[in-house]
Parts: C-alpha cells; sequence; structure tokens
C-alpha cells in the first residue's frame, strides 16, 4: 500500500511543478510588462508573487 500513495504523492507533486512553471512564466511575463511601463504597483505586486513562488520550489524541491 505504501508504494501506491507514494506514487501518488509523486504524481502530485509533478503535477504542482508543472502548474508553478506556468504561474512563473507568466509572472515574469507581467513583470516584464510592468517594468516597460514604469508601473511602479504591479512591480512591487510581481515580485512579491514571484518570491511566493521561489518559496514554493524550495519547499517541494529543496
Amino acid at each position: 500500500m505504501k508504494p501506491i500513495v507514494k506514487q501518488g504523492a509523486m504524481a502530485e507533486k509533478d503535477n504542482r511543478a508543472a502548474v508553478w512553471k506556468l504561474e512563473v512564466d507568466y509572472e515574469l511575463a507581467t513583470l516584464y510588462e510592468a517594468m516597460e511601463q514604469k508601473d511602479e504597483t504591479q512591480i512591487e505586486i510581481s515580485k512579491r508573487k514571484l518570491e511566493r513562488l521561489r518559496k514554493e520550489w524550495i519547499r517541494l524541491y529543496g
């Protein structure tokens, strides 16, 4: 039973990693646009989101 549960956890982790990568790509694009437009508010929001995503990656794979 334990190997089945472990496989399920690994699959869930892999799925989360795929979604995580999409979120990072989107947020980097948003940050780039904000920097081009000199939108300081959006820059700070994007930086905070990217920091949260960085911490999540460390928690998943650290």
